[in-house]
């Protein structure tokens, strides 16, 4: 059976097509701007105010602890709105290029 050929240079002009690709190039340099700056906070933070890391919060957990666990939840966060933004954006507007190609 042979397989279907797409004008893969068509698709890539098509006005959904750009639209998607904008708006998911948008998303994800921003989020990784702001992950990358979230996870270099952390050193940089430790090397030049070491007094802030040190305070204690509770019993022996520190500031300095807690911005590093943090980051695990912020990971969570991103990943949890990206999928959201994924389900309600992305694939609408892939689902509408699709259509359009058949």
């Amino acid at each position: 059976m042979a397989e279907k050929q797409y004008d893969w240079a068509a698709i890539a002009k098509n006005p959904k097509f750009v639209e998607l690709h904008h708006k998911k190039t948008v998303f994800l340099f921003g989020w990784w701007i702001f992950s990358s700056v979230f996870y270099f906070l952390l050193p940089i933070g430790a090397a030049y105010t070491p007094g802030l890391f040190k305070i204690k919060i509770i019993g022996n957990v520190n500031f300095g602890y807690l911005f590093a666990l943090s980051q695990f939840f912020v990971s969570w966060g991103i990943a949890l709105y990206y999928s959201h933004v994924a389900n309600k954006d992305f694939d609408r507007l892939t689902r509408e290029l699709v259509d359009e190609l058949k």
